[in-house]
């Protein structure tokens, strides 16, 4: 089996610039740490509405208060895959307010970048492809599934059920935190029960540079299953 720093020859013969959307987040913290750990990931950038709070030579951030406007971003040229891992709970949020930050920020990002990007989305499991089921939030994750995958882009679909945190990621949620605390204890029994059906922030970061790689997925829309094979 070829290893990730000879798919990225392949593929793009240099090191890979990855950029990352929701570095702050417990997701994206796993993600941006398995780019920083990867040795053919040549720079990572961070974009976000605050600091992602991790020094490294190979990590550069980009702030805006608004990312609805990232006109005139110069890092967002010439990257070769957006890991795309932002994301609000949609309880208390009304479906127009959901929409624009699940579907319209994730659409407008994917339109300014540049047409050869792999743009890995970080979905759930339970999305609604058919955008007429009666969750709301299934529905507008489905409904951007679909318009990724209908898109211009090399556009793949992380749908993970349960996700662990590892390595220190944390969920802003305090009620996730505690749910958190309480399964890390439980995890080895989860794994061996549930097997490949959960996964883990490392996991969910090898799996997307696997995809940026051209490491050999069989299908778009990927589950925990796929996930977990795909970062062995």
């Amino acid at each position: 089996m070829a290893t990730g720093r000879e798919y990225a020859g392949r593929r793009y013969g240099r090191g890979v610039k990855v950029l990352v959307f929701g570095a702050t987040g417990m997701v994206g913290q796993g993600v941006v740490r398995e780019c920083l750990l990867a040795a053919d990931v040549e720079s990572v950038v961070a974009v976000g509405r605050s600091s992602a709070g991790v020094s490294d030579p190979k990590l550069r951030e980009v702030r805006r208060p608004d990312l609805f406007d990232l006109a005139g971003v110069a890092e967002l040229s010439g990257v070769d895959a957006c890991f795309f891992c932002l994301g609000v709970p949609s309880s208390g949020m009304s479906e127009a307010d959901y929409t624009r930050v699940t579907h319209d920020l994730t659409l407008y990002v994917a339109s300014v970048l540049d047409p050869s990007a792999v743009f890995v989305y970080v979905s759930g499991q339970g999305a609604d492809r058919t955008e007429k089921g009666r969750v709301m939030w299934a529905r507008v994750r489905g409904r951007t599934e679909n318009a990724l995958l209908d898109g211009p882009l090399d556009a793949y679909i992380l749908r993970p059920g349960y996700i662990q945190p590892r390595h220190g990621a944390r969920s802003k949620v305090a009620l996730y935190r505690t749910m958190y605390r309480v399964t890390s204890v439980l995890y080895p029994l989860l794994r061996l029960v549930l097997r490949d059906h959960i996964t883990t922030t490392e996991t969910v970061g090898r799996a997307m540079l696997a995809l940026a790689r051209g490491g050999g997925a069989d299908t778009r829309v990927l589950n925990s299953p796929e996930m977990n094979a795909l970062a062995r």
